[in-house]
Order: C-alpha cells, then structure tokens, then sequence
C-alpha cells in the first residue's frame, strides 16, 4: 500500500507540475518598451493600463516619459520596441535611422492634443487672463518682463486693476521636447520678433527651463508670477490656471476639445505628418499637434509584433477613444484610422531585423 500510495502521490505531484507549468507558459507575459513624449503620457499610461486589465493581461507596456528627442534617439538605438513624438523624424535623427535600418521610419498618429499658457497668479482665476498674439510675443520673446504692463492690462480690461506688480518668469521646457516642437512652431508662424526657429529644442531669449511638462507645470505652480507652456491634460490634471488666446481671425478662445478638433480639421498627408502651426477657423484653439508612435516596420519576434499591433489598434477603438476623449485628447477620425491600421498590418517579422 505504501509503494501505491507513494506512486499515486508522485503521479499527482507530476500532473500539478504539468498543469502548472502548461498553465504558466499559456499566460507568459510578453513585455514591450517604449520612450518619448511627455505631451501624450498621461494618454498613453491610461491605455495601457486599462489594455492590461481589461483586454489582455499578458501585456505589459513600459513607457518611459523622457521627452520626444529622447525617445526618438532610443528608436535610432534600438533601445525601446516604439517611440512617440510630436515632431515627426527629420533631419540628422531621420538621416540616422535611415543609415542604420535602410528604410524609412513608420510614423502613425495616435491623437492629438493642444498647448496652453498656464500661470501662476495669486488673484487671477483659471481662464480670467487674456493674452492677445503681440502680448504673449512680448512675453516668449522677453520683450514684456511684468505682469502689470500695460499692454497686458490693455488685453484685460476687467482685471487689469488685480494684475500684480510681479516681475514675469518664464517658464520653458530644457529637455528635446515635441511639446517645444509644436509651441515653437507656432511662435515661427506668428511672432514677427521671433528669432530662435523651431524645433524640439531652441535657444530661448528668456526664462528658465524644466524638464518635461511634468516640470513645466511644477515650476510654474511653485513660482508666483510664473508662465509657461503645457500640454492640456497637465494643466486639467494639476488644476492650473490657463489663459484665453486670440485665434488668427481675431477672436479670443479657451481650449476645449471642439475647437482643438475643428484646428485639426485638415487633410492628413500621405505620411501622416500633419502640421497646423496656426489654425485659421474662426473657433479654431490656436496651439494643437498631433503625437505619432514611431515604429520600425520590421520586427524579430512574432508574439510581440502581434500583441503591439493589437494593443496599438485598441487605442483607435470605441474603449481607448473613450479614454481620449476623457482627458481632453483629440481622436484621431476614422478615414485616418482605417489608413493607420492598414500601415500596422503591413509590418513584417524578420528574425534577423536590425536593431
């Protein structure tokens, strides 16, 4: 009976060890990297999140928020499995990527977001201050350096007796940033004493830099008097005070995600590198970009190629645009997302891709 026992005990242990192990190897968890903009994080954090519990909870997307010259170099290096970006590859880093993989890079937009002036102003209230184009010029370019200025007082006259005598800080981003790439390319098209070019970095004339919107929108809320550039979602998730903008017909906005959509409202080129650097609707918010993942279109691993592929089509759909719109992200529409998945779909594995 012994023998019997200690055979049926060892026969269960083994079939515990097979399930186990069978068990293990179905729900294998399948790890995908990715780096870049800090625009879209609190976006893409979400998604991810929510795809792991709520679809698939073998994948894990670890995102690093680093900014998109960063991330577009962890591309280049092979570092990361995607990047994303406000600036689409372009000079030196395109040249780079092309040298290294021999074909182009794939940019698909995933949504897109707008750009506000958030302040820090002890009797000023979210959305009381006003800033026409030559006053927030004035402000970037250093030419304005107080808060009661009277060309500020003159763009708000049912304030302009509460604006305080507070020297102004900028506050600008010190890291490669497509948050930079997208506000400068504004300043380019409307500033006419705008001389530092744009670009996901610039020399700028005045004010101190922070890393990332996470640092922008800290420095800004510690800073009395401070101003500076932020994505729309930090500025709703840290509560910031944010200015109304006059548009390029004139008229004076706050963001809302309608007139983010209505900026946005333009043909998609064939590369997907839409640029709308000042908006010309008469609701139009004047600040908007797209943010692109950046891919490589040639993959080692099949599993993981998939499981990105499926994760990356779930943030176009009904659940992940629910998401989007939740944190005053613009969804991409759906003649862009038929062409989106199609670019997705045409990505191949070769177990000896570059990288």
């Amino acid at each position: 009976m012994r023998t019997l026992f200690s055979a049926s005990l060892f026969s269960l242990t083994a079939l515990t060890v097979g399930l186990l192990t069978a068990t293990s190897a179905q729900a294998q968890t399948v790890q995908i990297s990715g780096a870049g903009a800090t625009f879209p994080a609190p976006l893409l954090q979400r998604w991810f999140d929510a795809y792991n519990r709520t679809v698939d909870p073998t994948v894990q997307v670890s995102y690093q928020s680093v900014g998109s010259g960063a991330g577009l170099e962890q591309v280049i290096n092979g570092t990361v499995d995607f990047g994303v970006s406000e600036a689409p590859f372009s000079g030196a880093r395109l040249e780079s990527f092309r040298a290294k993989y021999g074909y182009e890079p794939l940019q698909l937009p995933l949504g897109g977001g707008a750009i506000e002036f958030a302040y820090n102003l002890p009797d000023i209230k979210d959305g009381e201050l006003i800033l026409k184009r030559e006053t927030y010029c004035g402000i970037v370019t250093g030419e304005i350096t107080r808060w009661d200025d009277n060309r500020i007082k003159a763009d708000n006259p049912d304030i302009a007796n509460r604006l305080p005598p507070l020297d102004i800080t900028w506050v600008h981003r010190s890291d490669g940033s497509g948050t930079t790439f997208v506000f400068t390319n504004h300043l380019k098209a409307v500033c006419p004493n705008w001389t530092a070019g744009a670009g996901t970095s610039v020399e700028w004339p005045v004010g101190i830099g922070a890393q990332g919107n996470e640092g922008v929108a800290a420095t800004i809320k510690q800073e009395p008097g401070a101003i500076g550039y932020v994505n729309q979602s930090y500025a709703k998730l840290e509560n910031m005070a944010t200015a109304r903008l006059e548009n390029k017909a004139g008229n004076i906005v706050e963001f809302s995600t309608e007139a983010a959509t209505s900026a946005l409202d333009a043909p998609i080129p064939d590369d997907f590198a839409l640029l709308v650097p000042d908006p010309e609707g008469p609701n139009d918010y004047p600040i908007v970009g797209l943010f692109w993942v950046m891919l490589y279109r040639e993959y080692p691993d099949q599993e993981k190629l998939t499981k990105l592929v499926e994760t990356l089509k779930w943030t176009q759909g009904p659940e992940g645009q629910a998401i989007t719109r939740e944190l005053d992200y613009i969804p991409m529409p759906e003649a862009a997302i038929q062409r989106i998945f199609a670019e997705l779909d045409a990505i191949t594995v070769n177990p000896n891709a570059v990288r």
